[in-house]
């Protein structure tokens, strides 16, 4: 343990984020991260205790890919930083990814957090992971060996890129296959830049190339390439194709022009950056608008931050839920993860520009209101209220009477989740899947219903957590090494 007092001696401080009025003018990531002296006194924050729920990984508590946190805050606070990298290696494939976009599982379920304020360890992170990059510490490592079998990874998000990776350096031939015209998937197109600097993602990918792997893009698997030409070509088969099924808003008005899923209108802002800066005039810009978003979670806030940058005249969230309580209910203990309100950067920006919170809970859509040419103008709302069904004990929200409104609306964004994978790719495999439209597996297996054709993410799990993906993606690696070599070091 590096400072046994050091949870009681220094504060934990965080990154300082760019003012909202100032980060709002680009699209970079906007965080100061703390110079190396100040991260090494936060891993003396650690308590190095003796049940590490940070890194247990089970039943929704801690870090799901069980790295070694305190381990490397002890490494960190001495100074060992090329140690803590290999140790943080261990266990976790792209830190660069999870130390961005992750929610911290483990800040929650840090035992200093009980009393005082968690050790920073998403913060620690990144700095482990950057002080590698910049000392030459993360290189490209071929395998000594190839093996002579060949892997399909259908999908370049984090699973895909975590089994690519991890079955790679077994010595196997991998090719990834993507949809896209560049690679990433969820990593890419699916979050902000300022959330996510898309150049994080192809430093990694560089590396990846140079240690063998294959990548193809724009290549639509189960259109553009059979299912049995792949099985033809290749040992084993992992689908990481994500829950790409948006939910969707059926009420009256559905069909009128400006209305978009969420991840829809994320990718063309991200690729209309990445393009041309946004010069390429975007189709559905926010510029000028009233914009609706449908939906509380990542995607609805990642959706305010967005609209505001390309200059939306106002915008209103809506949530069907209500609002979480400000503290731990009686329910929710420590070290499970916090159901509690937070107000995210997107909403942060909202209140800074239009001087309050955009959120509206309890309420949800009944109409859009097109004009005479099809483009959405206005959506009835009504209010909604917790109800319990008495035979059932079923609680479920219903429409308070005499609760109705009208909010401007020339844009809207539907984020309400995903509703499973894409059809055309499990019937192309011919996969079994569940009762949540997800890949069907065994409890805890990653092998589907075909023989050699395993799964993993979004597509296996649902909608989730790119760290869940990435140890999703590392769990089938480990089940496809087994099955082509009848044992694993993975």
């Amino acid at each position: 343990m590096g400072r046994p007092t050091g949870f009681l001696e220094y504060n934990r401080i965080n990154a300082k984020a760019e003012a909202p009025k100032d980060r709002i003018r680009h699209f970079r990531e906007f965080y100061d991260h703390i110079p190396i002296g100040e991260q090494q006194k936060q891993g003396g924050r650690c308590m190095e205790c003796g049940v590490p729920f940070c890194q247990a990984g089970g039943m929704g508590i801690g870090c799901p890919l069980q790295n070694l946190i305190p381990e490397i805050n002890d490494l960190i606070y001495h100074g060992n930083w090329k140690q803590a990298y290999e140790r943080l290696a261990k266990t976790h494939c792209f830190p660069e990814f999870t130390c961005t976009v992750c929610p911290a599982l483990c800040e929650a379920a840090c035992t200093c957090g009980l009393d005082s304020d968690p050790v920073a360890t998403r913060e620690i992170e990144h700095a482990v992971i950057e002080t590698a990059y910049a000392n030459g510490w993360v290189k490209a490592e071929p395998p000594y060996v190839r093996t002579g079998k060949k892997v399909a990874v259908i999908g370049s998000g984090p699973s895909g890129l975590a089994a690519a990776q991890l079955l790679n350096k077994r010595g196997h031939l991998v090719t990834v296959f993507e949809k896209s015209d560049r690679l990433g998937g969820l990593l890419r197109y699916g979050i902000p830049n300022m959330k996510l600097d898309k150049l994080i993602i192809d430093r990694r990918l560089k590396l990846m190339e140079a240690e063998g792997i294959l990548f193809q893009t724009g290549v639509d698997v189960g259109t553009d390439i059979t299912a049995a030409q792949l099985q033809k070509d290749f040992d084993r088969i992992i689908l990481c194709c994500g829950a790409a099924n948006p939910r969707d808003i059926k009420v009256p008005g559905r069909e009128g022009n400006n209305i978009f899923f969420a991840v829809n209108y994320l990718s063309s802002v991200t690729k209309s950056l990445l393009d041309s800066d946004l010069k390429d005039n975007i189709p559905f810009t926010a510029k000028g608008k009233h914009v609706l978003v449908i939906g509380g979670g990542d995607t609805g806030n990642d959706c305010v931050g967005t609209v505001i940058r390309l200059g939306a005249e106002s915008v209103t969230q809506l949530e069907i839920m209500p609002k979480a309580p400000q503290s731990r209910s009686a329910h929710n203990p420590w070290p499970q993860w916090p159901r509690v309100s937070k107000t995210d950067y997107g909403q942060e920006e909202a209140i800074a520009v239009f001087g309050h919170d955009p959120r509206v809970y309890q309420t949800t859509v009944t109409e859009f209101i097109n004009d005479e040419k099809g483009d959405v103008q206005k959506a009835k709302t009504v209010k909604l209220e917790c109800k319990k069904d008495e035979k059932t004990g079923c609680v479920s929200m219903v429409p308070v009477e005499g609760s109705e409104d009208t909010v401007n609306a020339q844009l809207v964004l539907i984020a309400a989740g995903f509703e499973g994978c894409q059809k055309y790719v499990t019937d192309s495999f011919k996969v079994a899947i569940n009762q949540y439209s997800n890949v069907d597996t065994m409890p805890d297996m990653y092998e589907t219903s075909v023989k050699g054709i395993f799964t993993a993410g979004d597509m296996h799990r649902g909608p989730s957590l790119v760290v869940w993906a990435i140890r999703e993606g590392r769990k089938a690696a480990q089940a496809v090494d087994i099955s082509l070599m009848g044992y694993s070091n993975l």
